[in-house]
Order: C-alpha cells, then sequence, then structure tokens
C-alpha cells in the first residue's frame, strides 16, 4: 500500500465540513462501511485472522475507495484480531484516504479526560492511523466530548456524535427526558448544533441517526452539520425512507450500507456494481 501523506500544518488544513459537502458533491452521498466480521469473512472464503482480514479489506478499498465519499470501516472488528488487526486498520485507512475517500473510523470512543484526549488522537493527521472524523459516545455527559471537540478545531477533523441510534434498547436513554423537559438525543444534538453555530469549522460536528426508525423524533434542523445515517440496505431503511426521514433537512445525510454490498465480494467488480447501484438508488430518491 501507498505511504501515508505528509501531515499538513492545522492551519493549512480544510475543515472536515467542508471537505464532506466537496466529496459528497462529487460522487454522492453513499458511505460505506468495512465491516470484516468473522460470518463475512468466511463467506468471502478468507480466514478468519489477520491474514485473511487483510485481503478483505484491501479488496474493499481497491474495489470502492476512488468513487465512495466516505469509508468507515468499524475499529472492534480489527481490534479483535490484536496488533495485526492494527495494522491492517492502519494500512487500510492510509490506501482509502490516498485513493481520495474520506474515512470516519467507526469507533464510538466515549470517555474522559486525557483518556478521551488520546483516543481523539486519531484525528491528528500526524497519528498513524489519521482518519478524516471518527464516532463518539456522548453519554458520560455531552461535555466529557470537550477533548475530542478541541482536536476536531485543532487539526480540522470531524466528529459524529450518537444521537438517536435505531437500535431497541436505545430509546431508552435516548428519549428520557431531561431536567430541561427535552430528550436527552435532543439534547445532544442542540449541542452540537451550538459547537457548530459558535465555531469557524464549517459544520464538521454531526449526529448520528438511524436510518431504520420509523419516524424522525428529533428537531435537527438547526443542527449546522452532517447526519451519519446507517441502516440502508440489509438492515431494513431504503432510500425512499431516508429521503422522508430528512425531509427539510437541508444538510448533508450521509446513508450507511455495509452487508448488501460487501455480501457481493471478494469479486471487485461485483462490489462496486453493487455500490454503483445503492447509489443510484439514493440518487433517484432526491
Amino acid at each position: 500500500m501507498n505511504p501515508a501523506p505528509t501531515a499538513a500544518e492545522p492551519s493549512t488544513l480544510v475543515s472536515f465540513g467542508q471537505r464532506l459537502r466537496e466529496t459528497v458533491s462529487r460522487r454522492g452521498p453513499l458511505c460505506v462501511g468495512i465491516d470484516p466480521h468473522p460470518a463475512l469473512l468466511r463467506a468471502w472464503g478468507l480466514s478468519d485472522d489477520a491474514a485473511g482480514l487483510d485481503a478483505f479489506a484491501s479488496a474493499v478499498v481497491e474495489a470502492l475507495a476512488e468513487f465512495v465519499a466516505v469509508l468507515k470501516p468499524q475499529s472492534a472488528f480489527f481490534e479483535r484480531h490484536g496488533s495485526a488487526g492494527f495494522a491492517v486498520l492502519e494500512r487500510t485507512i492510509v490506501e482509502a484516504r490516498a485513493r481520495g475517500a474520506l474515512v470516519l473510523l467507526d469507533a464510538k470512543r466515549g470517555d474522559i479526560g486525557s483518556t478521551m484526549a488520546a483516543y481523539a488522537d486519531y484525528l491528528d493527521p500526524g497519528h498513524p492511523l489519521a482518519v478524516d472524523a471518527m464516532t463518539v459516545s456522548p453519554f458520560l455527559g455531552f461535555g466529557s466530548l470537550e477533548p475530542a471537540v478541541a482536536a476536531a478545531a485543532r487539526y480540522a477533523g470531524g466528529l459524529f456524535v450518537l444521537a438517536r441510534t435505531s437500535n431497541p434498547e436505545g430509546g431508552d436513554v435516548q428519549l428520557a427526558g431531561t431536567a430541561d423537559g427535552v430528550s436527552v438525543a435532543q439534547q445532544i444534538i442542540d449541542s452540537c448544533a451550538a459547537l457548530n453555530s459558535a465555531s469557524t469549522s464549517d459544520g464538521s460536528i454531526g449526529v448520528v441517526i438511524g436510518a431504520t426508525l420509523p419516524r424522525l423524533d428529533v428537531d435537527i434542523a438547526a443542527l449546522g452539520g452532517p447526519v451519519l445515517c446507517p441502516g440502508l440496505g440489509a438492515q431494513g431503511a431504503d432510500p425512499m425512507h431516508i429521503r422522508e426521514l430528512f425531509a427539510g433537512f437541508d444538510g448533508v445525510v450521509l446513508p450507511s450500507s455495509s452487508r448488501e454490498i460487501l455480501g457481493q465480494g471478494p469479486d471487485l467488480g461485483a462490489l462496486r456494481s453493487a455500490a454503483r447501484t445503492v447509489a443510484r438508488s439514493l440518487s433517484a430518491a432526491d
């Protein structure tokens, strides 16, 4: 794989929000997850080890990184292979970015103080696993994300904050009322909106809202940043439902698909064809 690009000075970097809008305008909004779980490795005829992981990730990058807007490696599926898995993740990130895709690390990190700051180092262009954006969890309190917010501002990176996920148990926490009389999810969205409004990072703080929600039960009109919308395809959401869910929202919506596309591998042509089919369906629903 190609060597890592030379890190730019933070002051010279274009904000993630602007990079995302420009990339989506050229390539469309599709985000493809790189989720090499054991069953998928076996379906591809690959071994469930670092060698199989490397073959899988390399094929996805080769097939998709030159035309998909965002690739989203799920860190857990790399971490389960130990240090060798981290090495594969590093190579995957570097090669995907070298081919023009933005890389969103799906890590869902959430901690406090120096630990959160260490996780946020993934946004540092000089980090071996430097990514464009990462998912973070605010459920230790939104203020716990401050080190990640600071890193995103310093390095022109992006964050996608878990807000209203579509897993059934998520509503128990996310729809609970706060002392202000609004839901936890809405408070998270409002906090992200305040950050976007107060910064010059050009809308780099986004939220995660599940595509399979039956209806949008939060207000994102003032968000000022992008929405990552996982659940397209095998999880049950279709492009028309996503369009209806976010009707009237003028920001970037990134529908994310994984199994529907990855299930067509290991043939590179089949992977590309599947991704292009999904991308065309999103365009047709606009």
